[in-house]
C-alpha cells in the first residue's frame, strides 16, 4: 500500500493531487516499492533556501529536495519518503518554458522520488538515464516530455 500525503506552504502553486497522487504511485510500482510512505511539500522560494541550507548547507535555491525516512530497506518492509518541491519556483520555470505550471511540478515530483528508487544525476550519463526516465513517465501520464520539451514523442 502506497500512502501519500501533499501538504502545500504556497498557496499559488499549481497543484493537483489526484495526479501527483496517480505519479507517486506509478513510480513506486515501476520500481517495485510497494509498500511506501510519501510525503510531499510544496513550499515557496524562500522555504526552499532555507531548508537547503538545513539539511544540505547549501544556500542556494533549488527545485527538489528528497529524502529517505526508512527505519529499515528490507524487501518486506515500508518505506518513508519526504519530498520537498519548489512551487514558485515551477511558476516560474513552467512560464520560462512555455509548458504547464502542473507538469513543471510534476516533474519536480517524478526527480525526487527517482533519487530514493536508485537514480542519480552526479554524472552527465547518469543525468541523461534520470531525465529519459522522468520524461518517460511523464509522457505515459498526460504531462508531455517536460525535461527535455523539444524532444519528440514518443
Amino acid at each position: 500500500m502506497i500512502t501519500i500525503q501533499i501538504e502545500t506552504h504556497y498557496a499559488d502553486a499549481p497543484v493537483d493531487s489526484a495526479r501527483l497522487k496517480i505519479l507517486v504511485r506509478t513510480i513506486c510500482k515501476r520500481f517495485g516499492v510497494s509498500r511506501a510512505v510519501v510525503g510531499i511539500g510544496v513550499v515557496d522560494d524562500a522555504e526552499m533556501r532555507q531548508l537547503n541550507k538545513q539539511f544540505l548547507d547549501r544556500s542556494e535555491n533549488t527545485d527538489c529536495l528528497s529524502f529517505e525516512l526508512s527505519d529499515e530497506t528490507g524487501p518486506d518492509e515500508s518505506r518513508v519518503f519526504d519530498l520537498v518541491v519548489n512551487g514558485e519556483l515551477a511558476i516560474r520555470e513552467a512560464v520560462r518554458r512555455g509548458h504547464d505550471g502542473q507538469a513543471e511540478l510534476a516533474l519536480y515530483v517524478a526527480h525526487g522520488l527517482l533519487h530514493q528508487v536508485g537514480f542519480d544525476d552526479a554524472t552527465s550519463e547518469q543525468a541523461d538515464r534520470m531525465h529519459r526516465m522522468e520524461d518517460e513517465i511523464l509522457r505515459d501520464l498526460g504531462y508531455g516530455s517536460v525535461y527535455n520539451a523539444d524532444a519528440p514523442a514518443q
